[in-house]
């Protein structure tokens, strides 16, 4: 157990209760959501850029990581997302282009504002020019996401992924032959990866979580207390279940646009500006 904790470190009871974001006067729900968020641009820019789902699920480990040691106040979520991807792709020995990285968010973050405004039409995207300012600031945008990423970790860059110890689950459940299952399963778990999940819980549970879910939408009955072959507490994988699903909520427009509208620092510092007498009477402690 402790060799696992070296492996996958998670964050402290203060870090949980008070993150550097809620410190600064943003409130648990919006910050959960901004991570989602950020997670979900990574995911999306791997695809476009035909990344290996593995240093898409490290880069937002690392990227959840990342917010219990820094608040949101200080770097954008867009610019940590892009920094984080980066980061991944050379430490799964699949790097990607400086350029292609920068030009896929700007397209993504660029689209998001679009599709969230109160009157969407066609969307056509302008590439930047090769020698724009706005691609060298992006670029040192990138960089120094890197670094502070690496710096605020501690270089501690470890992550152990779920994906191997999901089949190994699944054969022992004896859910290996069940194509639905192992799908749904394993959609769950990287959606998982949206939610502070991986920084929580040890991944025994995370994976408990995902196989219920998976389960429980397909009605395939299941031994009882059979999450304790895989070391898991009950409390942790309905805690986890709760994570994941909460991302299924629908949404207003207006909660969209916002969320689009936050990824920099300089948006949060604003909408904590104009919101500081509100937060200021709210409790802000993380559920």
């Amino acid at each position: 157990m402790a060799q696992n904790r070296v492996l996958n470190p998670l964050a402290s009871l203060a870090q949980v209760e008070r993150t550097p974001s809620m410190e600064d006067g943003m409130p648990w729900e919006l910050e959960e959501d901004l991570r989602a968020y950020g997670c979900k641009l990574i995911q999306q820019a791997g695809i476009l850029l035909k990344q290996n789902q593995v240093a898409m699920a490290t880069a937002q480990i690392l990227f959840q990581r990342f917010w219990y040691v820094t608040s949101m106040k200080q770097f954008g979520i867009g610019d940590i997302g892009m920094g984080a991807l980066y980061l991944a792709s050379k430490l799964e020995e699949c790097p990607l282009r400086m350029r292609d990285l920068i030009n896929v968010y700007d397209l993504l973050l660029s689209r998001a504002l679009h599709s969230s405004s109160s009157t969407p039409g066609p969307y056509v995207h302008t590439p930047m020019l090769y020698f724009a300012p706005a691609f060298y600031e992006l670029k040192d945008a990138l960089v120094v996401s890197e670094m502070q990423i690496l710096k605020r970790l501690g270089f501690n860059t470890q992550v152990v992924l779920p994906y191997g110890t999901l089949v190994n689950y699944l054969r022992v459940l004896e859910l290996s032959t069940n194509t639905d299952a192992c799908r749904k399963a394993w959609g769950y778990l990287n959606d998982s990866l949206q939610t502070p999940a991986f920084a929580l819980y040890p991944v025994p549970a995370v994976i408990c979580a995902c196989v219920l879910l998976a389960t429980r939408h397909l009605a395939i009955p299941l031994p009882d207390d059979w999450w304790i072959l895989f070391d898991a507490e009950w409390e942790d994988v309905h805690s986890i279940a709760g994570m994941i699903m909460r991302l299924y909520r629908p949404r207003q427009p207006a909660e969209r646009l916002r969320l689009a509208q936050l990824v920099t620092k300089r948006e949060v510092r604003r909408w904590l500006e104009e919101h500081s007498e509100t937060a200021a009477g709210r409790s802000l402690r993380a559920p």
